[in-house]
């Protein structure tokens, strides 16, 4: 291993830790490649397995146009996730643990039988999922003032730092995913909607690509996990003191609040 790609993922570790951004990787490093940065994400996530936690599931982001727009970037990415970051809805959160969160609808994936890319098939994905279930991404960036690029959020774990999701899940053949409409409230007042098509056309659209992508590293997804497909709208900032929450037409409903 390169001695940069550990020192960035001590340094992405301390600033999470310490509520502390970073200046952007893409400035310090100008010529990191993408292959780097994900080298990066794998050294922060050995970090993490040694402190007591484990590995429950993925996240995509970047697949909606709204998101990739946002932030500026041309294709999805991905990271981890741990059980140290599985929210139960209905949470109240403390603002101050995070540096500059947002917070966006998903709909999570629940996988029933192992997922080995190449070749994997939005069918395929569909065929190995138990169910599926709303939920609220917590996305934070540990780069200063979100000034990020798409290596960036790679090495920064797809900037990613909780998910709620609901206990209420559904089997993907009760409902049309691409057409499953939400809406994102602040204090109950909208700020965001989408459907699940606007993630690569199709949820399990996008849970294929993290198959057939992983397979270049000789992964694959594993029965038990949970897949987060990536966004169905843009992400909204979240402030001190409000509550916010997803309302799905068909997957029912949550929420997460955030104390000052």
């Amino acid at each position: 291993m390169e001695p940069f790609i550990e020192k960035t993922a001590l340094a992405l570790h301390q600033a999470e830790a310490q509520r502390a951004p970073i200046a952007p990787l893409s400035e310090t490093y100008p010529s990191l490649t993408a292959a780097q940065a994900y080298a990066i994400q794998s050294a922060w996530l050995e970090r993490r397995l040694k402190e007591n936690t484990h590995l429950v599931g993925h996240k995509i982001g970047l697949t909606s146009r709204a998101m990739q727009q946002q932030l500026g970037v041309d294709q999805p990415d991905y990271g981890f996730l741990l059980n140290t970051m599985v929210v139960a809805p209905g949470s109240t959160l403390a603002f101050s643990d995070f540096i500059a969160p947002r917070i966006e609808p998903e709909i999570a994936f629940w996988l029933a039988e192992d997922v080995q890319g190449p070749g994997v098939t939005a069918d395929a994905v569909l065929a190995a999922t138990r169910g599926v279930s709303a939920a609220l991404e917590l996305v934070d960036s540990r780069i200063v003032a979100w000034r990020i690029k798409l290596v960036d959020t790679i090495a920064d774990n797809a900037s990613s730092a909780r998910v709620i999701v609901s206990e209420h899940v559904l089997a993907p053949h009760e409902l049309d995913l691409g057409a499953e409409p939400v809406t994102l409230l602040r204090n109950g007042e909208t700020v965001g909607a989408g459907t699940g098509a606007a993630v690569l056309g199709h949820p399990a659209a996008a849970v294929a690509w993290l198959a057939n992508k992983l397979a270049d590293f000789g992964v694959g997804l594993k029965a038990g996990q949970l897949v987060l497909p990536g966004a169905m709208c843009a992400s909204a900032s979240v402030s001190a003191g409000a509550t916010y929450g997803a309302l799905f037409a068909h997957l029912g409903e949550l929420s997460v609040r955030f104390a000052s």
